[in-house]
């Protein structure tokens, strides 16, 4: 059993960054499809950004270029690292792991953590 463990989450105002970490216990990060997901106040869920076993990564249009994935082997744990944040930002982000790959389905989620970003 894998637990997912988020980091790093809370409140900053608009244009400001945030570093969230997702740390694996029980399994590990580099050989799974990891995903930062987001919920927001009206339920919608959004996959912002995704790396691969393979270190391949994808990002939603509306975060290219203001946020990066990237993943720490030996802390195992990825990171999702968010600049010039915007209002529409506010969400609670938590991390996904596809044990076959980006693609076959999740098989663990992490409980999440908030970020609100203010105007």
């Amino acid at each position: 059993q894998v637990q997912l463990v988020e980091s790093g989450g809370g409140s900053v105002q608009a244009g400001g960054s945030l570093r969230l970490g997702c740390t694996a216990l029980g399994g590990t990060i580099s050989a799974y499809c990891m995903t930062w997901v987001r919920q927001g106040s009206r339920m919608e869920r959004e996959a912002v950004a995704g790396i691969e076993s393979d270190g391949s990564t994808m990002y939603t249009d509306s975060v290219k270029g203001r946020f990066t994935i990237s993943r720490d082997d030996h802390k195992n744990t990825v990171f999702l690292q968010m600049r010039s944040l915007t209002p529409e930002d506010t969400a609670l982000y938590y991390c996904a792991a596809e044990t076959m790959g980006c693609g076959s389905g999740t098989d663990y989620y992490g409980e999440g953590t908030t970020v609100t970003v203010s105007s």
